[in-house]
């Protein structure tokens, strides 16, 4: 009798994870036991702090640069990750980009870069993940980091929202068609979290006060990170094609009240 196989180590590939919610998602998943692809476009000194934490738990961690701006070659930064790690179990598209811009303001060239970076981008990520996926044999999990954006609108923020939007349907499109493969895809879809996009890199969200948001503050982006690592792993086996809002009620009160309410009147009937 042939001695049983080692267990694999499982591999995922982030997008963005140089700061914010790309970094406390590769930490989380490296302490549940996985090695770390990290992308990065303009932070690199960023996304080498994010490897080590990775390797300070143990766990491999490769980077490499990617522009999303420059498709279709850039995404063929998920398969070299791929190739330096071994595989891919998990891919989570998270680099993402905005502008707030009134709509009859914009020039072409912007919609061009935000609906590359939010739509097109994860898109192509997602067809190399998924085809090594299916080569593989045994499964896998997408996440697409959308936004509340995916399901409600911003003034400024027409080609965000259409990007977002477009990224939530076609996560529920990958989910019926990869179902087949063992592969679950779903959305994890923020509100407002204190990262680098949001001007908040250093602030404690739970000092911040938002009197628009039932829960009075911004978010971590620990708590991004958690709800990732859940649809990521074994416990959301038959979970696909949702999207999971992160958002501390935001949507409940609409994302233009989350953001632009001053007091805590509207709690009182």
């Amino acid at each position: 009798m042939s001695a049983p196989s080692a267990p694999r180590d499982r591999v995922a590939v982030i997008t963005g994870a140089d700061s914010g919610i790309g970094r406390a998602t590769a930490v989380h998943l490296a302490r549940a036991g996985l090695d770390v692809g990290i992308t990065w476009h303009s932070d690199e000194k960023g996304a080498q702090e994010t490897a080590e934490e990775v390797r300070a738990h143990g766990r491999r961690a490769e980077v490499a640069r990617m522009d999303l701006t420059r498709l279709p070659g850039a995404a063929d930064t998920v398969d070299e990750l791929c190739e330096r790690l071994g595989r891919i179990d998990v891919l989570v598209n998270n680099a993402g980009t905005g502008t707030m811009t009134p709509f009859l303001d914009l020039e072409l060239s912007q919609v061009r870069e935000v609906l590359d970076v939010d739509l097109v981008g994860p898109f192509l990520c997602g067809q190399k993940a998924a085809r090594r996926m299916i080569r593989q044999g045994d499964g896998g999990r997408i996440v697409n980091v959308t936004s509340v954006h995916e399901h409600q609108p911003r003034v400024g923020a027409a080609p965000y929202c259409a990007a977002k939007g477009g990224l939530g349907l076609l996560t529920q499109v990958m989910a019926l068609e990869l179902a087949e493969h063992g592969i679950t895809v779903n959305a994890v879809a923020p509100g407002e979290i204190s990262t680098p996009m949001t001007g908040q890199e250093d602030t404690d969200p739970h000092t911040e006060s938002r009197p628009g948001v039932p829960l009075g503050r911004p978010g971590d982006a620990r708590e991004v990170a958690a709800v990732i690592a859940f649809l990521a792993g074994p416990d959301a086996s038959y979970v696909t094609g949702a999207s999971w809002s992160v958002d501390g009620g935001m949507l409940r009160m609409g994302p233009q009240a989350g953001s632009h309410l001053t007091s805590d009147d509207w709690r009182r009937p």
